[in-house]
């Protein structure tokens, strides 16, 4: 069943909610309140209908109702000012008063009820419902390679700021960084990844001075919205990161600007020695490579010894851990307390830190502590909406709980959020494991052979591959998927799976290592 109202479309079956071609991101619970308020349109709905509907008579209070109804109105285009499609009704309840109809009539009568061409609209990636923006790798004129990270920096930076409102969708960092050292046209950079608009600048830096210039780019005209030259000194970077930041949602959103008085929430280190060395870390955090976490984790780990406070380098020390661990390069044993310690201590030095939350979210995910996991998922993508790794290891969580439909959205999301992206093999990985939990093993194998050709290293994918192969009964690309796997995986057994893979249920266990037995795994 499929709802169409206002431009949008939301898909029951799918679990998706569409604005035009453009998949919106939405929580489960919230789409299960939008489903709710649609599907009772005609009358209206009271809180009590909807403690005892969407939170199954939990207790509830107004503030989360009203937040998770705010959320729902964001979704769909609406505000409490407007409440042009979700209206509230003074002291009893709220009502969908927008126009509905389904996917089988057409505005003015009966209709095809065909749906849109889904491979056109992977190619196309059309404009979301929110401003779309993507920060280009801002250009290191120094002259001096060894500066390089200092400009990526500021470009990642820039990206994590602008992430932070709702009111924006932000490419991550991994798909704009791919155009890094590349002259291409600006509506290039749009139609590959969906944007409206494009930021781009340079970082000059001598001494102790550096200079940022910076402008906003309409991709539709080709016109510079915006452009500006910051001349500092380095212990004001931080309020040359506000300035920029400031200044581009002026420009794209005045009145959301004059509303919110939007200023980037950071706690600075106290020393830019620090900042220095995790900007260095991040650079090789990206490369996703064994020997680069390596790297970034020593880089790291100097850096919370000079500033044991510093919640971003805690926060990416935990994540550069747990990664280690998810992608075979660690024993898992080893890594999740050492994860878990830097997590908590990077939320109890900046609990607005979305790394962190995630970070905590796969400690917890790998502890089994299922509950303990969502929530830190849920909490960092509620404090950074367009956070991809967020997004992807959420939905890694949701497949291990054997609710697979909502991890397949979220691995969707992560694809949307940063469709050009080195870990774009793992959000594929995900997805595919989501499928198989499913019993959709064609789709399975599809995504996991998109997951190999992009990382052949990654064995989540060659597990996918190997198991959903055998469970359709494609005896010969199972046996071939096993060999495969050995090679990246020589320590994978049934042991091993039942050990390590935190698998929530024992039927989804069972049925992923009968997987393996019939593939011939030992």
């Amino acid at each position: 069943m499929q709802f169409l109202f206002a431009g949008h479309t939301l898909d029951i079956a799918r679990r998706e909610l569409r604005c035009g071609a453009a998949q919106v991101c939405v929580e489960p619970q919230v789409f299960d309140l939008l489903v709710y308020l649609i599907e009772n349109r005609e009358r209206v709905v009271s809180k009590d209908d909807l403690i005892e509907t969407v939170w199954a008579g939990r207790i509830v209070s107004d503030s989360t109702l009203a937040s998770r109804i705010n959320a729902a109105r964001r979704a769909i285009g609406d505000s409490g000012e407007g409440q042009t499609l979700i209206r509230t009704i003074a002291r009893k309840g709220v009502r969908f008063v927008g126009v509905v109809r389904t996917d089988g009539e057409a505005e003015g009568g009966a209709g095809t009820g065909a749906k849109p061409d889904e491979t056109t609209q992977r190619a196309a990636l059309p404009l979301p419902d929110r401003p779309a923006v993507a920060v280009l790798p801002f250009v290191n004129m120094s002259g001096d390679p060894e500066q390089e990270y200092f400009s990526d920096g500021m470009s990642e930076d820039l990206i994590t700021a602008l992430s932070k409102p709702r009111w924006f969708f932000v490419i991550a960092r991994n798909s704009s960084f791919i155009y890094k050292g590349r002259a291409v046209h600006m509506k290039q950079v749009a139609a590959e990844l969906g944007v409206g608009y494009v930021v781009e600048g340079s970082v000059r830096r001598s001494g102790e001075h550096v200079r940022i210039t910076a402008q906003l780019n309409d991709v539709a005209t080709g016109s510079h919205i915006w452009a500006e030259r910051y001349d500092r000194l380095l212990s004001d970077v931080f309020a040359v990161q506000d300035e920029i930041t400031e200044a581009i949602v002026a420009a794209i959103e005045p009145q959301i600007y004059a509303a919110e008085n939007f200023r980037a929430q950071r706690k600075p280190p106290s020393s830019m020695d620090a900042w220095d060395l995790v900007m260095r870390a991040l650079s090789h955090f990206w490369r996703v490579t064994r020997q680069d976490n390596v790297v970034a984790q020593a880089l790291l780990e100097k850096a919370t010894s000079i500033d044991p406070d510093y919640g971003q380098a805690l926060g990416v020390l935990a994540a550069s851990y747990t990664f280690s661990g998810h992608m075979g390069w660690e024993d898992l044993d080893h890594v999740v307390p050492m994860a878990e310690r830097a997590a908590l201590a990077a939320i109890l030095a900046d609990s607005e830190d979305p790394w962190a939350h995630w970070a905590l979210g796969c400690a917890r995910l790998f502890q089994r502590r299922f509950d303990d996991s969502l929530a830190a998922f849920e909490l960092a993508l509620r404090l950074n909406p367009n956070f991809s790794l967020a997004q992807g290891y959420y939905g890694l969580a949701l497949s291990y709980c054997g609710r697979w439909e909502d991890a397949s959205v979220a691995a969707g999301r992560a694809l949307r959020l940063s469709p050009r992206d080195p870990y774009a093999a793992i959000y594929c990985g995900i997805a595919a494991y989501a499928q198989f939990v499913g019993r959709n093993y064609s789709a399975a194998m599809r995504l996991a052979r998109d997951g190999i050709r992009q990382r052949t290293d990654f064995v989540g994918a060659h597990r996918v591959l190997t198991a959903a192969a055998s469970m359709a009964g494609e005896d010969a690309v199972a046996r071939a998927a096993l060999r495969e796997l050995r090679r990246a995986q020589p320590n994978i057994s049934l042991a091993w799976i039942a050990e390590q893979m935190p698998i929530q249920h024992d039927l989804e266990r069972e049925h992923y290592l009968e997987a393996f037995r019939r593939a011939g795994l030992g």
